[in-house]
């Protein structure tokens, strides 16, 4: 942190919060653009020769090559678990934005499969430390009420790269040679620049620091954050109920060895490993709804399943990304009025409406001498369009958001990677088996998201309580109510409002604040009258 009598060059309240979203989503914006970027140099045909990746007996090679960055941010997530909380959120994200540089130059300046796959698998490392932690950071030092729609920005920007890599992997398709695929893959070096020259100079998690002794930082921070003064009421009160945590979390908290052997039960009160589960069952939904079987390989989807040319299969990869872009942006003023688990069943809903109308459509695409196949393969493009539709509303911020606001304060960077990690997993297996599925299956791979999406409605309503509105105190307070399994019964845990009880609460012990600080300040107006 810069040591100045004006830390974060003066910048208070939206001002402070505003800098560490840009750098949030800088860093997010990197990760779209890694999720689009390869999609385009894997139909290169400079970058297949040169890798010796060409034909159909090379596909299980060539798939392995794109899911292996995956792998490497499976990795870096776990990394995370343990490194996060040592280091802190800010310390963190550099160390993974580090990372990702030194990746990204050796998958830019390739000449093998095994300096591509290296260098995939570093800047994946980099990505999951960064994935894992930016979301963390970005909730812990937010107003309640910006929160989500802070978070759900961010994942507005991962689209942004996204769209970005598509675009540029569109304009560079018309190059020849090397440029049309190492120019996209250095063009990553404009995010880490960002990165670099802005997360130093801004502040740490203020429950990262309470947690870690450092309350007097902390409450400097947390004001700062408010542009309130360090006695206000508020500021105190938000100290106070950290510190509870903290102080609960530790004299209450399930160790990890105990988690992975079975051992741990729940005498803690707070649900930890419910919590967990909850929070990795999120992101492994993102990846079931299927968005990686066109994420990654939509031109390559377009032209086997479709029968598109290589140019207009690029062309709608990229006009695809801008509407994609444009309606997740719906998900921004919504996800506090909506509330979390209304976007994850809208977008499930939708999700698997589009993939029935994509698998009977290619379905009769591939039959032999159907006179209609230019109509129905126009046809799915038109639902694969549609998916992105629900899926940027629904299903593309609440899985990310989602860990961070319902694990535990000590639990939170733990479970934050867990459920990165759990992503990443999922990620690299449909990324690596989508194009041995697509050449053997045919029109049955699509049918398998069908019932992935189909089941999870059922689940969210269930199992998933309402995180919108409540602060991240409220949650540890619900657990600690030994709350019941389905929560669909329990009409306060999946209301889109914040409990009243809990706004009841805080009026009381604001009030309370207030009256302390009155009466130490005419205790010391007293004491001056006193000694004049």
């Amino acid at each position: 942190m810069l040591k100045s009598k004006t830390p974060y060059f003066g910048l208070r309240g939206g001002w402070l919060t505003f800098w560490i979203t840009l750098a949030c989503g800088a860093d997010m914006t990197l990760y779209g653009y890694d999720q689009g970027v390869f999609s385009g140099v894997v139909i290169s045909q400079d970058f297949l020769q040169l890798h010796n990746l060409e034909g159909p007996s090379k596909t299980s090679l060539l798939g392995t090559v794109t899911a292996i960055y995956d792998v490497g941010c499976f990795l870096g997530s776990i990394c995370a678990y343990w490194l996060g909380e040592r280091l802190g959120r800010r310390k963190t994200v550099l160390v993974g934005t580090t990372v990702m540089a030194i990746g990204a130059v050796l998958q830019a300046s390739s000449c093998s499969v095994g300096q591509m796959m290296t260098g995939r698998v570093i800047a994946g490392i980099g990505n999951g430390l960064n994935t894992s932690t930016a979301p963390i950071w970005q909730v812990e030092t937010s107003n309640v009420h910006w929160r989500g729609k802070l978070v759900i920005l961010e994942n507005v920007l991962v689209l942004v790269g996204f769209s970005l890599a598509n675009w540029l992997n569109y304009g560079l398709s018309f190059a020849s040679g090397p440029v049309s695929w190492r120019f996209p893959l250095s063009f990553q070096f404009i995010f880490i620049i960002v990165l670099a020259f802005t997360v130093p100079w801004l502040p740490e998690s203020p429950r990262w620091l309470i947690a870690h002794g450092q309350e007097e930082t902390a409450v400097q921070i947390i004001a700062d954050l408010e542009n309130k003064a360090t006695n206000d009421p508020f500021v105190q009160f938000q100290t106070s109920e950290i510190q509870y945590s903290v102080k609960y979390e530790r004299e209450n908290s399930v160790k990890f060895s105990d988690i992975l052997r079975g051992r741990a039960h729940e005498r803690s009160g707070t649900k930890t490993i419910r919590r967990l589960i909850l929070g990795m069952g999120a992101q492994t939904m993102q990846q079931f709804s299927g968005i990686n079987v066109s994420s990654y390989y939509l031109p390559t989807v377009l032209t086997k399943s479709v029968g598109m040319s290589e140019s207009l299969a690029r062309l709608l990869t990229a006009c695809n990304s801008v509407q994609y872009l444009c309606f997740s942006m719906i998900g921004i003023p919504n996800v506090e009025r909506w509330g979390r688990r209304a976007l994850l069943m809208f977008g499930a809903t939708g999700q698997c409406l589009c993939y029935i109308f994509i698998t009977a459509l290619i379905r009769y695409n591939e039959m032999p001498g159907y006179s209609h196949q230019h109509e129905v393969a126009s046809a799915s493009v038109a639902f694969f369009f549609l998916y992105y539709v629900f899926f940027g509303i629904g299903m593309q911020g609440v899985p990310w958001l989602y860990p961070t606001e319902i694990n535990s304060l000590t639990m939170r960077t733990k479970g934050a990677a867990l459920g990165a990690a759990t992503n990443w997993i999922f990620n690299f297996m449909v990324v690596e088996i989508t194009p041995i599925g697509i050449q053997n299956l045919g029109w049955r791979f699509y049918a398998i998201w069908i019932a992935l999406n189909a089941a999870m409605v059922p689940v969210i309503y269930v199992f998933y309580p309402e995180t919108a509105g409540r602060t991240l105190e409220d949650m540890d307070e619900y657990y600690r109510g030994n709350p019941p399994l389905f929560v669909c019964f329990d009409r306060e845990a999946i209301s889109r409002k914040r409990p009243e009880r809990y706004q009841i609460r805080d009026e009381h012990v604001i009030r309370a604040k207030e009256g302390d600080v009155i009466e130490l300040a005419q205790h010391v107006e007293n004491a001056t009258a006193v000694t004049a």
